[in-house]
């Protein structure tokens, strides 16, 4: 056992937390306004006078509004001019006045009005008759839309919404960076503390106290953790598990830092591997490697994706999803949302530029045996990808020093 896997505790490893230092700050008032003139100038490129965006992450990154989605409609209608509008239930009105961080017209509506209604009119006051509707938006929205304003012209807004969203500024970045820092901190933790019996619903637990008491949002936002050949199914299998000696660990998790996403695997031996689980990790090690080479401006998402499944290939995995190999894409972009575009997988031919942030998880699954994940993410820059967490050096070192 290295000295990065076990040999600590649980309690020991909950009483050395101390709230994270130095903390990235809010995005400031100059960029939201940066943003909306961004969606405005692809919305003329792309034939639209106005943006519908319903309550979720594309609400929060244009308006500052950190709001789920429910049954009651809170949106933010963006035209070409004058102020963007929120539409939102008026009994809600002194939590909005709370929230929002953008100049806006308030359209509050009462429990028994259509809000739809109240967009329809608020598009004719600005002769706006081609809508952008965020492709998040529950379907119901664009039904009763349709209903009411049966002359509005709906277009799908996710080239808008990913066109301004994909590429992060210096100061999303600055919080990505300290999401996946906490993380990585957390896993490190995690790591030191497990012993021969933990169970995983433990371990879950500890992960989410961890993260709240370094300062996340709202603790973790996921957590998978699997021991044996429960790592063999990429997202897991319900039950619990209790480690033994010679078993792989496997833990995916991430938190929220003002909105922006962490997503951290790491998969490591508990004990010493045998001759196949060593062999197996150190090709997810050097196919992860080869993804990374491969991300640099202009080449395609799907370029990066063959990278790492050509080092699969050769060593007799695959081809493709076949299992033994690669059962699902590379990687995903992240940001405010855990997956979003662009996908390091074939057939996604977006050309990566200096801000995009993806993951770099290239899982190779044995059925029946184990699967072996390494994730970390990456930003591209001018010059090629920069990670934001150092990767894993071995399968009994999960943690660069």
């Amino acid at each position: 056992m290295s000295g990065q896997i076990g040999g600590s505790s649980l309690a020991a490893a909950m009483d050395s937390l101390v709230p994270f230092e130095p903390r990235a700050k809010p995005i400031d008032d100059a960029e939201y306004q940066q943003r909306i003139e961004r969606a405005r100038a692809l919305l003329r490129q792309h034939d639209g006078n106005a943006l519908l965006l319903t309550a979720g992450a594309s609400l929060r990154y244009f308006s500052g509004i950190p709001w789920g989605a429910s049954e009651r409609l809170v949106a933010l209608l963006i035209t070409l001019d004058g102020d963007p509008l929120v539409f939102c239930p008026a009994f809600e009105k002194g939590s909005l006045d709370h929230a929002l961080r953008i100049p806006a017209g308030l359209r509050l509506w009462e429990e028994h009005e259509d809000p739809q209604a109240r967009v329809a009119a608020a598009l004719a006051e600005r002769h706006a008759d081609r809508l952008a509707l965020d492709p998040a938006a529950p379907f119901v929205v664009s039904t009763r839309l349709r209903a009411v304003a049966p002359q509005i012209r709906l277009l799908d807004a996710s080239p808008i919404v990913d066109g301004c969203r994909m590429c992060k500024s210096p100061a999303e970045l600055t919080l990505m960076a300290q999401a996946t820092a906490m993380t990585l901190q957390v896993q490190r933790l995690a790591a030191s503390a497990i012993h021969e019996g933990i169970g995983t619903g433990e371990l879950k637990q500890f992960i989410d106290h961890a993260h709240r008491a370094l300062g996340a949002d709202n603790g973790s936002t996921f957590c998978i953790v699997q021991f044996g050949e429960a790592t063999a199914y990429p997202h897991g299998i319900p039950g619990e598990q209790y480690l033994r000696e010679g078993e792989l660990v496997l833990i995916d998790t991430g938190c929220s830092v003002q909105g922006y996403q962490s997503d951290i695997t790491r998969c490591y031996i508990f004990g010493q591997p045998d001759a196949e689980q060593a062999r197996i990790w150190s090709l997810e090690q050097a196919a992860q490697q080869a993804a990374f080479a491969a991300a640099r401006p202009g080449a395609t998402c799907e370029s990066v994706d063959q990278a790492a499944r050509a080092v699969l290939e050769a060593a007799g995995l695959g081809p493709d999803y076949r299992l033994p190999g690669l059962p699902h894409r590379t990687g995903h972009g992240c940001g405010m949302s855990i997956h979003e575009m662009p996908y390091l997988v074939r057939g996604d031919r977006t050309v990566l530029q200096p801000g995009m942030c993806c993951s770099n998880e290239p899982m190779i699954v044995v059925p029946g045996r184990f699967g072996v994940r390494l994730e970390d993410h990456f930003h591209i820059t001018e010059d090629g990808a920069a990670w934001f967490t150092p990767p894993s050096p071995a399968i009994d070192q999960p943690f660069a020093e």
